[in-house]
């Protein structure tokens, strides 16, 4: 079992590719940092494996013209012989219709060591605020599972917070 060092540095490159990959819209990339049956929920949405996954990211990465995602400093906890972490993210949105928005939101995630490259295994993502960056927009509120290493079951759904904005059902932004 890797130790704490070790794990946050792999974690910390898992991030990296993830962010590059949001940056550049590259949907391959992004479903490449889920090991291969790996679960995504967010936004009412739940997607198992890298296909699905890249279908899904690569409709949404349609609508938008660019994405800068970051990461704050993430809770890694060892829970029953696996990593879990907990981390705030930031992401400033540049829509391909011209909006605009921040989102603040958290990830709990469940990580996985594929064959020395840290994976999420397991992702729920809470949004908690989207709007202008003065946090004047809207807020969420969600369950609070309590301090780490609590997390939400794996079979918790995240709320609807974005389906409306993705327009995943039309084909025009």
């Amino acid at each position: 079992m890797a130790d704490l060092a070790a794990v946050s540095a792999g974690v910390r490159q898992l991030y990296a590719r993830y962010t590059d990959a949001v940056w550049r819209g590259d949907a391959e990339s992004f479903a490449a940092c889920f090991a291969a049956d790996g679960e995504w929920r967010i936004s009412g949405l739940t997607m198992t494996g890298r296909q699905e996954i890249a279908a899904t990211i690569g409709r949404i990465f349609d609508r938008m013209h660019r994405v800068l995602f970051t990461y704050g400093d993430p809770v890694l906890s060892l829970v029953d012989g696996e990593w879990c972490a907990r981390v705030m993210v930031n992401e400033r949105v540049a829509w391909a219709d011209g909006r605009t928005n921040i989102s603040i939101g958290r990830y709990y995630e469940r990580l996985v060591d594929d064959a020395g490259e840290w994976r999420f295994g397991w992702r729920l993502f809470e949004l908690h605020y989207r709007g202008a960056p003065d946090l004047t927009g809207e807020w969420f509120d969600h369950p609070d599972p309590g301090p780490p290493p609590a997390m939400p079951p794996r079979d918790a759904l995240a709320l609807d917070t974005s389906m409306a904005g993705w327009k995943l059902g039309t084909t025009t932004a």
